[in-house]
């Protein structure tokens, strides 16, 4: 559970950092399942297909340029990286996914005091029970809508989070919505 913590916690800090870089990155993407073209929507599948979900245009594979860890967490990213999508392959939990939500929001708090909890639910995607947890968070003055989804996958935790611009958040709700209805857990 600590090491869940700790990469969540990476990948936060990650995803705030990149939320407030505002500069430009051009690499290409790697070869996980993505091509580079900005303009179509890609399929991205990980964990030896067991999960996929659909990648908005103009976001690419930038897991090794932001220094994450082993093969257990995969970033992907508009150029900006004001938009981003985190997946990480946490430990074996027997911890109930509203539970963790529960902490994860309790951290979020933490770390942002105006947090703002828009929903912490359990949802069903393509019959796998899953826990969402919507929020804005703020930093430098910047606000981002943060979408977590927790689920397990062969028994390990799996997080994805969605990190958008917040600026109109009606527009980032329905896009975080779009990439977890794409979702596919095997």
């Amino acid at each position: 559970m600590q090491k869940f913590v700790k990469y969540l916690a990476a990948a936060l800090m990650v995803t705030g950092l990149a939320a407030c870089d505002g500069k430009s990155d051009n690499a290409a993407a790697n070869d996980n399942g993505v091509s580079s073209s900005p303009s179509a929507q890609q399929n991205v599948t990980l964990l030896d297909g067991k999960l996929s979900f659909a990648l908005p245009p103009g976001m690419s594979d930038k897991s090794g340029k932001l220094g994450t860890q082993a093969n257990n967490m995969h970033v992907y990213a508009d150029e900006t990286g004001q938009r981003a999508i985190i997946v990480i392959s946490g430990d074996a939990t027997n911890e109930a996914l509203d539970v963790l939500a529960q902490r994860l929001e309790q951290q979020q708090r933490n770390r942002d005091p105006n947090l703002q909890l828009v929903t912490n639910k359990s949802i069903e995607v393509k019959g796998q029970k899953l826990q969402q947890l919507d929020s804005v968070m703020t930093a430098n003055g910047q606000s981002a809508w943060s979408s977590v989804v927790l689920g397990l996958v062969d028994g390990k935790l799996l997080t994805l989070q969605i990190t958008l611009p917040a600026d109109n958040q009606q527009q980032a709700q329905s896009d975080a919505e779009s990439i977890i209805q794409s979702l596919q857990i095997k």
